[in-house]
């Protein structure tokens, strides 16, 4: 809608903070309002906007007022049920500055409003231009840069940790440009100055700081400041910096997860786990591919054992896990379109740690793999070990990290149903099938203090065997 004047119930509207830009209501202003109105004085029209929550499938759930808060107000008190309004469509203007560049009654914005109004806008969009921002609130570049200079420098040091962590991983330069929006120009600037930005922490390393201080010092993340700290140094000796103990044999028992690396996420594997995978199946500087990165384990051991790695999740999260490059494999399309299938540099590992069939199914994405059918399960593995062989080089090693799936639950042990069971010999069906061939199979098993003292006490009685088993089968 243009300017077309239209009556919207009032309680379909909202005064949205986010985009207000004075620091309270005027109350003595919107009783004059109230007063007006029973005196049968009639008012501008409000301009309002949809909700950016509305519903997806276009169904108004309310709107947000772009201008006239305090009118909308006196409709409130007067018991009225309608208001006009000016619905607009702002398309790419940022609502907080159409609606600071309104606010101009007989009352302007104050001093702290302006720069209040500025460091918002800012906030919501580092992009926007301190003139872009002067025009809204009627003030110079000049003032706008001084409100926003803590900010900006923070948005700074934001971008340059992001391009740093991605440039780290080893991530092609036009990749970083397209997953961060910015001009390769930009991109280019900015990768000049990564020496100088990692010095004050290499200085403080060197003054015996741990890392975690360093960390939270410079507002770094911890795996990017192991990754300073063991920069030149051998496997073992990054193992023992770490205080990981090198498993000799084929059994690799990791009680709990190490918190420094990954976030808390559903099927979280130990940094130890893939730690190891690593140690024994590749070397300093090789690719990694992680396919199904989840809470970005991989990664973030990656930059603490000194390779790089290339990422992939349908879970987008642009502002804490910008390595994590956003890819949804959905079992109805052939995948061609993936930005790695061109690539030259192929990968020298891959750590394919799936969501697993069935299990926490409702704390994945709704379109996750672990939903769908025993069938679909099978037949998607079975079209992905294909793909995964088709990006590969002859020496890519593969390591599958699966456990066994029998639908335990509250049923004894020897009337488990063996067809709705997927086994690990199952994966290896598959993966045998599309043309890996198994070298070694590690036990990693989880840990049986997931069950607590009541739940094995029913289980014993019950003669339910559960599964804490897992396996790393690693394939060439």
């Amino acid at each position: 809608m243009g300017n077309t004047i239209v009556e919207i119930p009032v309680s379909d509207i909202i005064l949205d903070e986010t985009i207000y830009p004075r620091e309270n209501i005027d109350h003595k202003r919107v009783l004059i309002f109230v007063e007006n109105l029973r005196d049968g004085f009639e008012f501008d029209p409000i301009q309002i906007q949809l909700c950016p929550d509305q519903d997806l499938l276009g169904e108004k759930t309310g709107y947000r007022i772009l201008d006239g808060a305090h009118r909308w107000r006196a409709y409130k008190k007067t018991g009225q049920s309608v208001i006009p309004a000016i619905v607009k469509t702002l398309n790419k203007i940022d609502p907080l500055l159409y609606a600071a560049k309104l606010a101009i009654g007989p009352k302007q914005l104050t001093e702290a409003e302006t720069r209040q109004t500025a460091r918002k806008a800012f906030k919501n969009n580092s992009k926007l231009r301190s003139s872009e921002i002067g025009r809204a609130i009627g003030r110079s570049r000049q003032a706008v840069d001084a409100y926003i200079a803590d900010l900006r420098a923070a948005s700074i040091l934001e971008l340059d940790l992001k391009i740093f962590c991605l440039s780290r991983l080893g991530i092609p330069q036009d990749r970083i440009a397209k997953r961060l929006g910015l001009p390769r120009r930009t991109l280019l600037d900015h990768l000049a100055g990564m020496p100088g930005l990692a010095k004050p922490l290499y200085s403080d390393l060197e003054k015996g700081f741990t890392i975690s201080q360093v960390a939270k010092k410079h507002g770094w993340p911890e795996p990017m400041v192991w990754s300073l700290a063991l920069k030149g140094k051998e496997d073992q000796e990054r193992f023992k910096a770490l205080q990981w103990g090198i498993r000799t044999w084929d059994l690799w028992n990791f009680i709990d997860c190490d918190k420094r690396f990954g976030d808390v996420w559903p099927g979280r594997i130990p940094a130890q786990l893939v730690a190891h995978i690593i140690y024994f199946f590749s070397k300093q500087n090789d690719l990694v591919l992680d396919p199904m990165a989840g809470g970005g384990v991989c990664a973030d051991t990656c930059l603490a054992m000194g390779r790089r790695c290339w990422s992939l999740d349908m879970d987008d999260r642009p502002g804490t896990r910008p390595e994590i490059e956003p890819y949804h494999w959905d079992l109805e399309n052939n995948w061609d379109d993936l930005s790695i299938i061109n690539s030259k540099d192929k990968p020298d590992l891959i750590i394919c740690d799936p969501p697993y069939f069935d299990k926490k199914a409702r704390e994945y994405a709704e379109q996750s793999i672990s939903g769908l059918s025993r069938k679909d399960y099978l037949k998607f593995l079975e079209k992905f070990f294909l793909f995964l062989k088709k990006i590969s080089k002859k020496k890519t090693r593969l390591a599958f990290i699966n456990s066994d799936w029998r639908d335990f639950q509250n049923r004894p042990a020897a009337k488990e149903n063996p067809h709705q069971a997927i086994l690990v010999v199952d994966y290896h069906e598959i993966l045998k099938k599309t043309g890996w061939m198994l070298t070694h199979i590690i036990q990693a098993p989880m840990s049986s203090e997931r069950f607590n003292a009541g739940v094995v006490a029913a289980m014993q009685k019950k003669k339910i065997l559960g599964v804490v088993s897992r396996y790393v089968m690693i394939l060439k």
